[in-house]
């Protein structure tokens, strides 16, 4: 027989892994609003996953970043591309780093395709956007803590924001609500302001990364 609490939330699972809990409950969530637009467009969620990922870069990219950023072995997610080249979505390129290798790119029905993506999940941004400002703020800088400490880990794929950027420069201001800079637009970036994803990203040092989300939790 089990033995009853001494304390009404003795059992409660700690922070972290209520924390765990939650954002793995909204991902299936998000993921579920995926899989129905991917059904009604004759794809599965993988694929739409791709599609997005090619909609937010300007140049063509190798078959090896796809499977990195999805976290999949390499013929996974060649398997996944074929498909989306026979239905017209993707074609092939020539890698802008190296004109002999072949890269990834959307066609214009693929690129057309990007804007129904986009509402598959509004009901989400919807809910996000009944929060407060700060409620808001405080979110996203916790989760950008988060993607840090799992980078950090290798936990973590490596992706074009902020803080992994050659132009970023933190610290560099005085401002309390901006203390960060960007040194391509020359303008102060509060961190609420920092991006996960910028077409301008340039990669810095992994030395220079580390520190910097190092410097970014503190903020």
């Amino acid at each position: 027989m089990k033995k009853p609490a001494s304390h009404p939330w003795e059992e409660t699972p700690a922070t972290s892994e209520r924390i765990l809990d939650a954002i793995a409950r909204i991902a299936g969530v998000l993921r579920s609003g995926t899989w129905q637009f991917a059904t009604s467009e004759g794809l599965n969620p993988t694929q739409v996953d791709i599609i997005d990922m090619l909609a937010a870069r300007k140049d063509a990219v190798r078959l090896s970043w796809i499977a990195e950023q999805l976290g999949v072995s390499t013929a996974s997610a060649s398997d996944s591309v074929s498909s989306l080249t026979a239905k017209g979505l993707v074609e092939k390129a020539r890698a802008p780093d190296d004109g002999r290798a072949i890269a990834l790119r959307l066609t214009a029905d693929g690129h057309a395709l990007v804007k129904k993506i986009a509402g598959a999940t509004d009901f989400a941004s919807d809910a996000i956007e009944q929060l407060s400002p700060a409620a808001q703020e405080q979110t996203f800088t916790s989760l950008l803590n988060l993607i840090g400490k799992l980078q950090q880990a290798e936990h973590f794929p490596d992706i074009r924001a902020c803080v992994t950027c050659a132009h970023f420069m933190p610290d560099r201001n005085d401002d309390v609500l901006a203390p960060h800079h960007c040194a391509l637009v020359n303008a102060p970036l509060r961190k609420e302001q920092l991006r996960l994803d910028c077409p301008e990203h340039q990669q810095t040092a992994s030395n220079i990364i580390r520190n910097n989300w190092k410097k970014i939790e503190m903020k």
